[in-house]
């Protein structure tokens, strides 16, 4: 039996007329598909984890694809710090520069790093993100989700036959608990959310055409905070130590997580630039590369400085987190620090050698205490 696959449309927060109609497209263009529901959230990257939008988004069990206006990879873990987590989903459709060798280089030079992921269990079901900025025509997104829809009921019923032979049952993804199911059978909007037999989040009354419920935002306006990519995170806690703004802590389990978000200060991106494997992403940030695009995958190999948004700055990327920090201290009434507190992981890892002319320099400059 085919099963029903979720998408979710992460609506822009700009009201863009032509962003709007673009989502609209979309949606029309799925409603007559079978086996296919659609669920309208607000901006994914403001809904709070309390609200209806993530509620409606932690009903979903099954697969699920998931259009924002977001780099792939900062959806992806967006979902994941609000534990809707799943085995990345691979899209086709790709941004003309987007050049996949850097993220194969990314993973081959850090085959010798423990990575948070490699810790963690995933859920067994598979959670693809499409960015809608890629393309202007709602078409190709249409015939995308069709693709992996098809793809991935292709994979059920090969399933399904080696079950069959083998006399094993397949692996069970569960559904969601009876608070949250109960939470969202009342939900703010007009229509009544239940789990289907898969866990799905979808109208009450279901048919083989799309179903398509909408959340309306809640209040609380635009967020800004960190978002860890734990496939590259090594748990250096140099995030922890950098940051003066509490916005990091560590769970029962001593891993770090961004643990109070709204503690970050609006337009910072500070501590993804001294993050040594590049795993911290500002989903909103104007910089691909803090944004959650793969191009950041290839800058072991390249200057940070430049590659975060700082060409002809001559600084380096700790010096500009540095200063960024500085300024958010001074605007909120405190001392600035500069690089003497938050960097000492960095400074220790540098080898020890002979002294240059350079370090003799500063050796007498410190001497002269000026």
């Amino acid at each position: 039996m085919a099963k029903r696959t979720t998408v979710v449309v992460s609506q822009s927060p700009s009201k863009n007329p032509a962003k709007r109609r673009l989502e609209e497209d979309m949606i029309a263009g799925l409603l007559f598909e079978n086996g296919i529901d659609v669920t309208v959230i607000p901006n994914l990257y403001d809904i709070k984890p309390d609200s209806t939008g993530m509620l409606a988004l932690s009903g979903i069990s099954g697969n699920m694809i998931v259009c924002s206006w977001l780099y792939e990879r900062a959806a992806h873990w967006i979902l994941d710090r609000n534990n809707i987590c799943g085995i990345v989903g691979e899209t086709l459709l790709r941004a003309d520069d987007e050049d996949d060798e850097d993220d194969d280089e990314f993973e081959d030079e850090s085959d010798d790093k423990e990575r948070v992921i490699e810790t963690r269990e995933i859920p067994n079901r598979k959670i693809y993100c499409i960015d809608l900025r890629i393309s202007e025509k709602a078409d190709e997104y249409i015939e995308e989700i069709k693709r992996i829809h098809s793809e991935l009921n292709t994979q059920i019923v090969q399933l399904g036959d080696l079950t069959s032979r083998n006399g094993s049952s397949l692996p069970v993804v569960n559904g969601p608990s009876p608070e949250a199911v109960a939470r969202m059978n009342n939900p703010t909007n007009d229509t009544a959310l239940a789990a289907d037999g898969n866990g799905l989040a979808a109208p009450a009354e279901s048919n083989g055409s799309a179903n398509v419920t909408r959340i309306e935002p809640d209040e609380g306006g635009r967020r800004w905070y960190p978002v860890i990519d734990f496939s590259r995170c090594t748990n250096c806690m140099e995030c922890i130590d950098f940051c003066l703004f509490g916005v990091y802590g560590v769970d029962n389990v001593d891993t770090i997580l961004v643990e109070q978000p709204d503690n970050c200060r609006k337009g910072c991106p500070a501590c993804s630039r001294v993050c040594p494997e590049n795993a911290i992403i500002f989903p909103q940030h104007k910089t691909p590369a803090i944004a959650g695009s793969l191009e950041s995958a290839a800058s072991m190999k390249i200057d940070l400085s430049q590659l975060f948004g700082a060409p002809e700055s001559g600084k380096s990327a700790e010096e500009i987190a540095a200063q960024e920090r500085d300024e958010q201290l001074l605007m909120a009434g405190r001392d600035a620090v500069g690089m003497s507190v938050g960097m000492p992981k960095r400074q220790a890892d540098k080898p020890a050698g002979p002294k240059d002319d350079l370090d003799k320099l500063i050796d007498q400059l410190d001497d002269l205490d000026i």
